[in-house]
């Protein structure tokens, strides 16, 4: 199915970054669901990503955040051959998720417990792009031309 957003943007201006966005997320390929993911709203600008990552230490994975886009990956821990497994229900296979972040939205602190791995991201504005209140600087006061010369003539 192709969608043609072009309409929504008639009328916007500056949303480049949108449509592409649009475009990338709409070509993009389906990614696997493996490790599951929980995103959790905190705060007004505050959010956590929760990822299960059994059996990885925090030496085997890797966070990146970079241009807008937040990269985790996971290298399994090496399996020499000493194991004999009768069963192998936890995954341990390597992995890269990708997260697409909205503009100003950083990564504030990542957490390995308990084999889930805790990403906090916060939103921080600058304060210019922030709103602000302008001032409307009012004219001195002066009468209208018509009122003025009505008074002269009488």
């Amino acid at each position: 199915m192709n969608v043609d957003f072009q309409p929504l943007f008639r009328s916007a201006i500056g949303f480049d970054r949108l449509a592409r966005l649009l475009d990338t997320a709409r070509a993009a390929p389906e990614q696997s669901a493996y490790p599951p993911y929980n995103i959790e709203k905190t705060g007004d600008d505050t959010y956590v990503l929760t990822m299960a990552v059994a059996g990885f230490s925090a030496d085997d994975l890797e966070i990146t955040a970079q241009d807008n886009t937040l990269l985790i990956s996971g290298h399994g821990p090496q399996d020499n051959g000493e194991r004999r497994y009768l069963y192998r229900g936890i995954a341990g296979r390597a992995f890269e998720r990708r997260f697409v972040l909205a503009d100003h939205m950083q990564v504030a602190g990542a957490d390995l417990v308990n084999g889930l791995l805790h990403v906090t991201l916060r939103r921080l504005v600058p304060e210019a792009l922030k709103p602000r209140r302008i001032e409307i600087a009012a004219a001195p006061h002066t009468q209208p031309a018509a009122i003025e010369q009505q008074s002269v003539a009488a």
